[in-house]
């Protein structure tokens, strides 16, 4: 992340949550429900695939969650907790688990023509707690003051970052990330995708007093997570490519209440790193006018469009790039040698002068075969030698 040449190029993958599921003993239920077995599903495979760092992206959750469980089912595989208050959330196998109102009717979002943002009764909604994750379940139970303010750090439980305190301990030589989200990511979930580009358009000014304020809620995350010493902080922003916004949208929208946070990151003195699936290739140059330290993803042709070596040619300085290889035409559906020959092409153009991480674009796919992952450490000790 310095540019300082390590042994070798760094590994290090995010793995999709079905790929834990898939791949670890544990339930789906309790990986995603409880803080110590989601942290030790994140260090066996961390240790399975030999990766150089592990990526803690969900909060801790209240120890106490299964008091508020009314029941639990398996069906079809698919593991179903019925909660006290009538919510039902469903485990697929392979996938992120989807919480549903009564009948699995859709969680409510808001009305972005009928939010105050000085009112948080009208966007504090069962669907969307603590604008952090989606677990809206534990927001009924927690004990939480429904008016509190969330730029506040101390509004928060000391839980709020057990699984990530638990990841360090486990693992104490491996390089640990926090994540956040986005000011913009916020207001995509908040809103739901679509009503949320159509009030980019609709209502402008109204996003802007959103953003304001969700870019205080990442800050006071940001500085909890801080207090933790996690080696980077990455900025899940995957909403911000141009299969979703123009460049200039991108200009206006997200880039200055990212740079906000990635100020914040650096005057914690933690490394940042942003992560924007798909289309990146037209505002490379808009992120480098920010403070972000390194790039995630940075999807391939057909994807994305980011060619590695003019990224690492022209930006390869300014940034460190963790990422590049197309998650599913060259990890998940591809043959062993496409496969061989896309990591090796990697690790030839992301080596030279150190600040390449290899790993998948976007996240590992649930069922790409833990073999493939395990290639990618192998590769890189045979090919990535720095000395």
């Amino acid at each position: 992340m310095d540019h300082k040449k390590p042994d070798r190029v760094p590994v290090m993958c995010q793995l999709a949550l079905g790929h834990y599921f898939l791949n670890c003993h544990q339930r789906p239920s309790e990986i995603w429900f409880n803080s110590e077995t989601f942290a030790k599903a994140l260090v066996e495979l961390q240790q399975k695939y030999n990766f150089d760092g592990i990526l803690v992206n969900i909060p801790g959750r209240p120890p106490d969650w299964k008091n508020n469980l009314k029941s639990y089912k398996r069906i079809d595989n698919n593991e179903h907790l019925h909660w006290k208050s009538g919510l039902e959330t469903v485990f697929p196998q392979d996938e992120n688990p989807q919480t549903y109102q009564p009948g699995q009717m859709p969680l409510e979002r808001a009305n972005y023509s009928t939010v105050d943002i000085d009112d948080p009764a009208t966007y504090r909604l069962p669907g969307y707690v603590w604008n952090t994750w989606h677990v809206p379940e534990l927001s009924r139970f927690i004990g939480i003051d429904p008016q509190a303010d969330l730029s506040d750090p101390t509004a928060y439980p000391a839980w709020f970052t057990s699984t990530l305190q638990k990841v360090q301990q486990l693992a104490p030589d491996v390089s640990i990330h926090a994540e956040i989200f986005s000011p913009f990511t916020h207001l995509m979930e908040l809103f739901g995708y679509e009503q949320a580009l159509l009030a980019l358009l609709d209502a402008p000014s109204k996003c802007h007093q959103v953003l304001a304020v969700f870019t205080r809620i990442a800050l006071a995350l940001l500085k909890i997570y801080a207090g933790c010493q996690p080696d980077a902080v990455l900025v899940s922003s995957a909403f911000a490519g141009a299969g979703f916004i123009s460049r200039q949208m991108y200009e206006e929208f997200v880039a200055p209440y990212e740079d906000q946070v990635f100020r914040a990151i650096r005057g914690f003195g933690l490394k940042s790193y942003v992560h924007t699936c798909g289309a990146i290739g037209d505002r490379l140059d808009l992120m480098s006018a920010t403070c972000v330290d390194g790039i995630d993803t940075l999807d391939p042709p057909p994807l994305g469009t980011v060619h590695l070596e003019d990224a690492k040619s022209k930006y390869g300085r300014r940034f460190f790039f963790k990422g590049n290889l197309d998650a599913v035409n060259e990890m998940l559906n591809a043959d062993d040698e496409t496969f061989e020959q896309a990591v090796k092409e990697r690790i030839r153009i992301g080596k030279p002068d150190s600040g390449y991480i290899l790993s998948s674009a976007c996240s590992v796919a649930p069922h790409v075969k833990p073999e493939r992952l395990k290639r990618l450490a192998v590769l890189a000790a045979q090919l990535g030698k720095y000395r």
